[in-house]
């Protein structure tokens, strides 16, 4: 068995082009993914292939390879830029001697040393034991059974299926308290939610400067790091923008190429807050000559959480690598589309704010909205605020009422407890 030390190790980092030459940039991503999770990079193994190897993805030439760079760099890890199956990373670590950690375990890994709040916490636990329940084999092939002797002999349980059974206990414990955590969250939002106010949700591709623009936006002590994923429970502040909009702002986790899917199914607590964002501020490291695939990657990941009809601004950040001047650009129906700023030096916010305050704050248009039969105490502020032009009740009890509201209420509207439909009208229209 491979004994399994902490962090600090040194690393044999390894990326394969599938079918196309090893690309640069995804190598320098994950030397920061290394170093970001502590390790000390002593050597690159590089390949191509057209195909997975089955036995070691890598094929047994290129292992070979490694193991030699391993022993010559005295390194203590592995770290594979792709995701391995369980049998994949045991014969590497035979083969090498040395521990081997794949793309997703990394990322688990430094998900589990940044996570700061219980939600947070917990939900790393949880996908880390979902990732390590197909790899217990690796730690146990010296203990077939359970040892025998005095006072040691069981049922004839074997210590494999032991573990198992033990994990699987956690992750149900895992299961029920974050539903408390969510359920209190859930409740939470929906009290906010009675009182609109609009919020928006900072995304983008990790390292994009998100949490800079956080702190510069709501001059709130926000962690900031040159580092790949430095922010990761969501950090929420309330801010008001020019005019008096009062607006509430959230920096989420930074989105990454090929993020694991059950990264995104733990990170709820944070992707959440883009879920249910008025609207999203994309930022964009303008600077990165990969911006535009970057863009891309970071809109997949909101179609997978299904936050992509949610109205965004693009924010391109760090013009100062650039020398480019803070501008503001509009799209054809003369909307705040995009920003040039550099969150660092605070060159372009007041227009960022100009951009905010215009799309949160746009004319009221009509709108169908359904309630439920219950939802009198709704029925009487939507009539307090005057935003209701006529109602109609229906046979089975619910309420159809015809509204006149802004945008980012209608948005909050449909998403508050006791409304059964919005008809929202169409983008663009009046």
């Amino acid at each position: 068995m491979i004994e399994r030390p902490q962090t600090g190790e040194r690393a044999v980092l390894v990326r394969l082009g599938l079918g196309v030459p090893v690309d640069p940039e995804d190598l320098e991503e994950f030397t920061q993914l290394a170093v970001s999770a502590g390790a000390v990079p002593v050597a690159t193994v590089t390949g191509r292939r057209d195909r997975p190897d089955p036995r070691f993805f890598l094929g047994s030439g290129k292992a070979e390879e490694l193991r030699l760079a391993a022993e010559s760099g005295e390194a203590e890890l592995v770290l594979i830029d792709h995701a391995l199956s369980p049998s994949q990373e045991r014969n590497l670590e035979q083969h090498t001697g040395r521990r081997v950690l794949d793309r997703n375990g990394l990322i688990l890994d430094i998900f589990a040393q940044r996570a700061r709040s219980l939600e947070g916490k917990l939900e790393v636990e949880l996908a880390q034991l979902k990732h390590l329940s197909s790899r217990l084999v690796r730690g146990w092939t010296h203990l077939e059974r359970q040892k025998g002797g005095i006072g040691m002999r069981g049922p004839g349980e074997t210590q494999l299926e032991t573990d198992r059974r033990l994990l699987g206990q956690r992750v149900r414990v895992l299961g029920k308290r974050l539903a408390r955590i969510q359920q209190q969250r859930e409740t939470g939002r929906r009290t906010r939610a009675q009182v609109p106010v609009p919020c928006i949700a900072l995304v983008g591709y990790t390292n994009a400067g998100k949490s800079t623009l956080f702190r510069t936006l709501t001059g709130a002590d926000a962690y900031v790091a040159d580092q790949l994923f430095a922010t990761l429970d969501p950090t929420v502040r309330r801010i008001r923008l020019p005019g008096g909009t009062a607006a509430v702002v959230a920096d989420t986790v930074g989105f990454i190429r090929e993020l694991p899917h059950e990264l995104v199914a733990a990170f709820r607590s944070t992707l959440t807050e883009a879920r249910e964002a008025t609207l999203l501020l994309h930022v964009v490291d303008a600077s990165d000559p990969r911006r535009e695939e970057r863009i891309g990657q970071v809109n997949g990941v909101l179609r997978e959480i299904g936050a992509e009809a949610i109205p965004q601004i693009l924010v391109y950040n760090k013009i100062d690598r650039l020398g480019t001047a803070a501008a503001l650009e509009r799209d054809a129906h003369g909307q705040p589309a995009a920003v040039w700023l550099s969150a660092a030096r605070a060159a372009g916010i007041a227009l960022l704010h100009d951009a905010l305050a215009e799309r949160l704050a746009r004319a009221v248009r009509p709108a169908s909205v359904r309630l439920a039969p219950s939802a009198g105490a709704l029925r009487s502020r939507l009539y307090q605020r005057g935003v209701v032009r006529s109602e109609t009740v229906q046979d089975d009890g619910s309420i159809e009422m015809a509204v006149e509201l802004p945008d980012a209420d209608l948005a909050l509207l449909a998403r508050t407890a006791g409304v059964e439909d919005v008809q929202l009208p169409p983008a663009g229209g009046a």
